[in-house]
């Protein structure tokens, strides 16, 4: 497989007592970056920041989405088949001294102005991460309250998600996911904690109701996977294994095996990508509290 180069990596936004959970997409001919700004890692005040770049190396914000009441985490980006930006997280809310929790979906043609929340999924449900293909949003929800499941959902307007066949129970609790498209095929990239808390590679064909999944052997949080145009397949990952870091990792699907490449400047509370693949360069949004301040961070890295 191709080797990787850091070419640079800055930190972009610093401003919140906490910035984490960043995720990054290109629109418009700009950079878009998306994180939670909080009081600290669990603090139930989350609000949801947008900034945006021409660049990459001058941000500004463009709007901070806040719920009354609700703490907000875990923010994905993406842009639907007539073009709008379209941003996703999780709302989370005390009933009767119990957390309760909903995935939301907002809709700009701006940036600056957000048309939400549209509540998505189901109650009790985190849907993560969505990935359009030929047309419709698709993505893993993970049970909250009732957990062990994850359930793929499908939606062709990027508000109204309907569920797809049955739930799927692999090991213990398992939650965080990433879904690629090559061609017809899926692939997800699944984490998993408690006992067995190794990563899950998934491969299903349409319909998409029918998934095969394989133990990657490795811990893994907050995956993100991308599909290169050499058709190589890249993951974003925090890891566990000798110290949490973030890194970057090539993913082979025959053998079902991670490899690590490319270590990011990174430690403590960490990882929560987002990557994309532009200009033949790879950019990187995470976060990290390796130089202290909890913050975001943009790398570059040359592939091949």
């Amino acid at each position: 497989m191709s080797q990787m180069e850091l070419l640079s990596v800055d930190r972009i936004w610093d401003e919140g007592p906490h910035n984490a959970f960043a995720d990054l997409t290109r629109w418009q001919g700009r950079w878009w970056c998306t994180f939670r700004e909080g009081a600290d890692h669990g603090s139930d005040d989350g609000a949801l920041r947008v900034i945006a770049s021409d660049e990459g190396d001058a941000w500004a914000s463009s709007a901070l989405v806040e719920l009354p009441g609700s703490d907000l985490r875990d923010p994905k980006l993406a842009v639907t088949p007539d073009d709008t930006l379209m941003l996703l997280g999780g709302e989370r809310h005390r009933v009767e001294g119990e957390w309760r929790n909903t995935s939301a979906v907002w809709h700009s043609t701006d940036g600056e102005r957000w048309h939400g929340p549209f509540p998505v999924a189901d109650p009790d449900v985190w849907l993560w991460r969505v990935t359009w293909h030929e047309g419709a949003a698709w993505g893993f929800g993970y049970g909250c309250r009732r957990q062990g499941y994850v359930r793929l959902y499908r939606s062709h307007c990027g508000v109204g998600f309907e569920a797809v066949g049955e739930d799927i129970r692999e090991g213990d609790y398992p939650n965080e996911s990433s879904v690629v498209f090559d061609g017809d095929t899926a692939l997800c990239l699944l984490r998993r904690d408690g006992e067995a808390s190794t990563g899950l590679l998934g491969r299903a064909r349409p319909p998409y109701t029918h998934w095969a999944w394989q133990d990657l052997g490795v811990k893994i949080g907050g995956p993100d996977m991308i599909l290169l145009p050499d058709g190589s397949f890249i993951a974003c990952c925090r890891l566990y294994d000798e110290r949490v870091r973030t890194s970057l990792l090539w993913v082979d699907p025959e053998e079902a095996t991670l490899d690590e490449v490319l270590e990011l400047p990174s430690g403590g509370d960490t990882s929560y990508a987002g990557m994309v693949f532009h200009d033949d360069q790879l950019q990187v949004a995470y976060y990290s509290s390796h130089e202290d301040k909890t913050s975001i961070y943009l790398a570059t890295v040359q592939v091949g």
